[in-house]
């Protein structure tokens, strides 16, 4: 009985040692990995709230940041550089090509070439462009788009899922390979996570070519599960381009019990500026495949259309914040209004500081959200912004029928964006996203008649909203908020 009673003793202590030294092992790494963020991490708000996690409770936060702190892709930069050098000939004719449509607007001066230069293109005229107002009308015009392909056709969504409408799509894609079109088929394996391998199979055996973006690729990318491909394109013959912000799944054409109404928005984009959104399919590809795609359209095609347009693809592998710059800019160029629309708006503070400005200096600044949200943190950390912005002049909207999740700004009487970048620090800097900018009056229209609508089926916001709600719930905000920069 007694050298039991050793043996429990010793085996308790042996315990008591191995969790001395598993605690002990995981505060070095925590402060090891608190020097990493604080050299690493892009904003001080992220640097703080990693730190002071790693350092805290090392436990939980260093496998959480060595999964999901990351923010520079670096692969795909190498991936990039492989891809431009095999395409620079390719790359440069078409430049050249484009340059007979070159053309220049009044929009504010040098926001045109700031604006070129994140894109690294340039805008371009001879386009034509269709506001593509929720999931039927957007749906409808990819799939005759598709169905008119004669030489390829290139998809990319971040969600996909195998429901009426992925059946649907996936039956147009089978019947374009069927009649001698290439396809190739790009999706988000996490977005897409649900998605089962026989939608896939059924793709490969008809010819299609489809391969996730697989962000994990590579031995220095196994756990990084912060990087997603949130891209929404489909490319047809390189001359006609549908980009929004609508995922493939039934939710998407206002079939979902939880949702009912999806407020989204694509749009179709026919012309020279198509080209934009052929080369940042192209660099997915390589990062995804390995190869590059050589035989595709680079002659800029001439619809003689009214509107200039360019194509901004941003992600985690730019030298600067694309999205985030873009944004800046144009909030800073308007003079009479700025309306913006985003399912998810926990912006950074040049963000915040611009819209300030703009309110102050007389725009007539509005921010569209939706009421009823797929994410309570997010809805949360959105309250805490009300007040900051609301009290220099700025509006906030709630949308009340169904779930609002486009991604739309109208700027001035000429000026409007439609994509898959939301306001938030995902899409900033992690995710990797694409936008349409287009300069002309007719299409500013439409969106201007989109908004109007859709702030009628709105309720204003008003002063003291948020201070008159429960204490608890403004902690609640407040933590939500703090949370943002780790989003």
């Amino acid at each position: 009985m007694a050298d039991y009673l050793k043996h429990v003793k010793a085996l308790k202590r042996r315990k008591k040692t191995v969790t001395v030294i598993i605690v002990l092992l995981f505060e070095i790494l925590g402060v090891l990995s608190a020097m990493h963020a604080v050299m690493n991490v892009r904003t001080p708000q992220g640097s703080i709230a990693w730190v002071v996690s790693l350092v805290t409770i090392p436990v939980v936060s260093v496998p959480a940041y060595w999964v999901f702190g990351r923010n520079k892709f670096r692969g795909y930069v190498i991936a990039r550089h492989a891809d431009l050098e095999s395409l620079t000939e390719t790359v440069n004719t078409a430049n050249e090509r484009m340059g007979r449509f070159v053309a220049r607007s009044e929009w504010a001066g040098t926001a045109i070439t700031g604006t070129e230069r994140l894109a690294r293109l340039p805008f371009t005229g001879g386009n034509d462009v269709e506001l593509l107002i929720d999931g039927d009308a957007t749906f409808n015009s990819i799939f005759e788009g598709i169905d008119s392909a004669t030489d390829y056709v290139l998809v990319q969504f971040y969600i996909v899922k195998a429901d009426g409408i992925g059946e649907a799509l996936k039956t147009r894609l089978i019947a374009a390979e069927d009649r001698g079109v290439q396809v190739y088929f790009l999706y988000d394996e996490i977005g897409s996570l649900g998605l089962p391998n026989s939608y896939l199979a059924g793709l490969r055996d008809a010819g299609v070519n489809v391969l996730p973006f697989h962000s994990r690729k590579g031995s220095g990318n196994r756990f990084q599960l912060n990087f997603r491909n949130h891209r929404k394109t489909v490319v047809v013959d390189g001359h006609k381009a549908w980009i929004g912000g609508h995922n493939v799944g039934d939710e998407y054409l206002s079939r979902s019990e939880t949702f009912g109404h999806w407020r989204d928005t694509h749009m179709r984009l026919e012309g020279p500026a198509v080209l934009g959104a052929q080369i940042a399919f192209v660099e997915d590809w390589r990062w995804a495949a390995d190869e590059t795609l050589n035989d595709l359209t680079w002659v800029p095609a001439d619809n003689r259309g009214a509107a200039q347009a360019l194509v901004i693809a941003s992600g985690p592998a730019d030298d600067v914040e694309t999205a985030s710059l873009m944004y800046t800019q144009a909030i800073n160029t308007a003079t009479q209004r700025i309306w913006i629309a985003s399912p998810y708006f926990v912006p950074d503070d040049a963000i915040v500081q611009s819209l300030q400005l703009a309110a102050l200096r007389g725009v007539d600044v509005r921010i569209l959200i939706p009421e009823v949200s797929d994410s309570r943190l997010i809805k949360l950390a959105a309250y805490s912004y009300f007040d900051e912005v609301s009290s220099t002049g700025v509006k906030f909207y709630r949308y009340q029928d169904g779930f609002l999740h486009q991604k739309a700004m109208l700027i001035d009487d000429n000026v409007a964006t439609v994509g898959t970048a939301n306001f938030d620090n995902r899409s900033f800097r992690l995710n990797f996203e694409i936008t349409v900018v287009v300069i002309e009056p007719e299409f500013a229209k439409d969106v201007e008649q989109m908004f109007e609508d859709d702030f009628a089926n709105s309720r204003l916001m008003q002063a003291g909203e948020y201070e008159n709600k429960p204490y608890l719930f403004k902690v609640a905000v407040r933590i939500a908020r703090l949370t943002a920069p780790v989003l």
